[in-house]
């Protein structure tokens, strides 16, 4: 009971929070409109920010930002403020939205159910279709992140979709899908962050107070995600900065970065904080957003 009474807090809570993000106006903004389209027979939406700078004969990156856990499109944006640096940058960003009651995505593979587990990708595949129409979107510059179990969803994406997606980042992730389920066509490079207070997805592993979950621990998960994208067992260790500290592994075929927020709670690394009584603590030392955009600058599909 104490479980479930701890999650309706958690959901109850990020509801408020992204209720108020769509009071101050989130949805007027110049350039940013609600989406939808049918995917394997339902009703999916999406939101989508599109630059002033945007030049329809330019092709353009699109960046997949995906929500977490009782969480949704208005609020992903809102944390992550993803939207600053594509206006910086003049690059395009949707936030797709989950499923069922509360949102959420299908990232267990076979414990999902079979019939299931990949219409989120499907989803994806199709929204980057129907975006591709109407826009002139970059196919070797496509690229998916997202907090807990959307970063978890990211990393579906890189074993599902790995021929369109060029390289994924995750936050506090919730990766569930079982690692024989994951084969994808190409490695996929990844930058991954995790905070070692985080209360929700334990940075050891295990299960939490809000969901009785096997979660992997998350370095172990990060080595064998290095060893499958054909990393030596070596890496090299990133300039600290505050409270987070970095490792870069070596040799790769496709590269893998991973920071550890120490004390760190269930939230974006510079973005916009959670309530700290359900989270825990957000670090400003560093900013994952901008980190995340320049290792992605720096891996664009090859071959194209």
């Amino acid at each position: 009971m104490k479980k479930w009474c701890l999650r309706l807090v958690l959901i109850v809570t990020l509801g408020l929070i992204s209720l108020s993000v769509l009071a101050a106006g989130a949805f007027l903004l110049a350039n940013r409109n609600n989406g939808g389209l049918i995917s394997s027979g339902e009703k999916r939406a999406y939101l989508l920010y599109v630059p002033e700078s945007y030049n329809p004969a330019v092709p353009t990156p699109l960046v997949i930002s995906i929500h977490g856990f009782a969480e949704w499109p208005a609020h992903q944006m809102q944390i992550s403020r993803w939207n600053r640096l594509a206006d910086r940058d003049g690059f395009i960003v949707v936030y797709p939205s989950g499923t069922r009651f509360p949102l959420r995505w299908r990232t267990h593979g076979a414990l999902d159910g079979q019939a299931n587990s990949m219409l989120d990708v499907t989803f994806i595949s199709d929204l980057i279709d129907s975006l591709s129409a109407d826009y002139n979107i970059d196919p070797t510059r496509i690229f998916a992140n997202g907090l807990s179990n959307g970063g978890g969803m990211s990393f579906v994406l890189s074993c599902k979709l790995s021929e369109r997606i060029a390289a994924f980042g995750g936050v506090s992730g919730a990766y569930l899908l079982p690692w024989e389920d994951c084969n994808p066509a190409r490695p996929v490079p990844a930058i991954l962050f995790h905070g070692t207070a985080d209360p929700i997805v334990p940075y050891q592993g295990g299960p939490s107070g809000m969901f009785d979950i096997p979660f992997p621990s998350i370095p172990e998960w990060v080595g064998v995600l290095a060893q499958r994208n054909g990393c030596v067992e070596a890496y090299q260790q990133q300039p600290a900065s505050g409270d987070v500290s970095g490792i870069q592994y070596t040799g790769c075929d496709a590269d893998v970065i991973f920071y550890t927020i120490v004390g760190g709670g269930h939230s974006w690394p510079g973005g916009e904080p959670l309530p700290q009584s359900i989270v825990g603590y957000t670090t400003m030392d560093i900013d994952a957003t901008q980190m995340m955009w320049e290792f992605f600058q720096q891996h664009p599909l090859a071959g194209e």
